[in-house]
């Protein structure tokens, strides 16, 4: 084992004694749920099961679909409105990092650093990594977009899987974040995250159109000194907002490579927004809204808080979060008033909610995956 990876196993470790110790040397223990307003009515319309997770895997809209996959290497696309199998398949070997999909094919990375592109339910090809990644391929203009724990960028033909081209920031930070990060498109362009760095890359050729600084360094110690961009954006027009690490919330003009705003924040998980607002949850789990023009605080709700919340969703007139005893909260946009809850398998929900359609689909730890449709 390399020095390198050593202290990449050595950060993931430190970073989830941060997660779960925050606050304390014992895990904070949640308030009483906040009374349910009953201004929002939710049906629980289906179920479906896929396997435990527990590497960085997220649920994706394809169309009239949603495609999930488990740990253990099982990947099925269900018809979000039945919540039936379209088709369901089993890969030879666990899942690391996944979905990515454009509609047509979808990609996951397997835990021998291999990029595995299927369609149909049937694997096209193969294309092993140098590194191991943790974020979900970008499959997008007839390609498969790949950012690797060294922080580096690979564009790979979609129909063959050979490689395009590879692109690595110069004089990279050698700690790595143990979770997804952030790689994206954005008209004409594939925005990837850089440790606390924004980059802006011809998908054609790989080549930097700008950088923009998010979040800086904060102290001493491994875990502080990790600021990595992390999945999940809000866009709006031109505007991109985006997390880095424990440390910043950050709106740019994408189109320019400017930043307009930033403010402190201490959270890990992404974000999502409208026109007006920009929604965030802390590690603690307190829900912030930022306004999207200046970054001013429209609002925040503590009273979820140590509830292990979820990325948010905007859906509707709601910011949709799960948690880990695998509840779903629906918060009004306009105050964070709660409006709605729904319960699960009691498992904690994995990653983002995901909107199809009329339909909110949210994956459980252990496979349980929910279709709720608002009324």
């Amino acid at each position: 084992m390399t020095h390198t990876l050593t202290r990449w196993l050595v950060t993931s470790a430190l970073i989830s004694l941060l997660l779960a110790c925050a606050g304390g040397p014992e895990k904070p223990q949640p308030g009483p749920l906040p009374a349910v307003s009953g201004q929002l009515s939710v049906k629980n319309v289906w179920s479906n099961k896929v396997g435990v997770i527990t590497t960085p895997i997220f649920a994706l809209q394809q169309g009239d679909n949603v495609a999930v996959a488990s740990s253990q290497g099982q990947v099925a696309l269900i018809n979000a409105m039945t919540g039936q199998d379209v088709w369901r398949l089993q890969l030879d070997t666990p899942i690391q990092a996944g979905v990515g999909g454009d509609g047509q094919r979808l990609a996951v990375i397997n835990q021998n650093n291999e990029v595995l592109a299927i369609e149909a339910g049937k694997v096209l090809w193969r294309y092993r990594l140098p590194a191991m990644s943790y974020t979900a391929p970008l499959v997008a203009g007839g390609r498969v977009f790949v950012l690797s724990a060294d922080r580096v960028v690979t564009a790979l033909d979609g129909a063959s899987g050979q490689k395009l081209w590879t692109q690595q920031r110069p004089g990279g930070e050698p700690l790595v974040l143990q979770q997804a990060g952030l790689l994206m498109s954005f008209g004409d362009t594939l925005l990837a995250g850089w440790g606390g760095r924004l980059a802006a890359l011809n998908p054609n050729t790989g080549v930097v159109r700008w950088e923009s600084l998010v979040g800086s360094t904060r102290g001493t110690n491994e875990v502080e000194r990790l600021v990595d961009l992390v999945a999940g954006a809000s866009r709006q027009g031109s505007t991109l907002c985006v997390r880095a690490f424990q440390s910043a919330v950050s709106c740019l003009d994408v189109g320019r490579g400017n930043t307009l705003w930033t403010r402190p924040a201490q959270g890990h998980v992404g974000l999502d927004g409208d026109e007006r607002l920009v929604f965030g949850v802390e590690s603690d789990s307190k829900v912030v809204a930022w306004q999207r023009p200046d970054g001013q605080t429209a609002w925040t709700q503590s009273d979820l808080r140590f509830q292990g919340l979820t990325a948010p969703l905007v859906l509707g007139r709601s910011v949709v979060m799960g948690d880990e005893k695998g509840l779903i909260h629906f918060l009004s946009r306009v105050d964070g008033q709660t409006l709605q809850r729904m319960s699960t398998d009691g498992s904690a929900i994995v990653g983002k909610p995901v909107a199809v359609g009329q339909t909110l689909v949210v994956v459980t730890r252990t496979g349980g995956i929910f279709g709720f449709r608002p009324q």
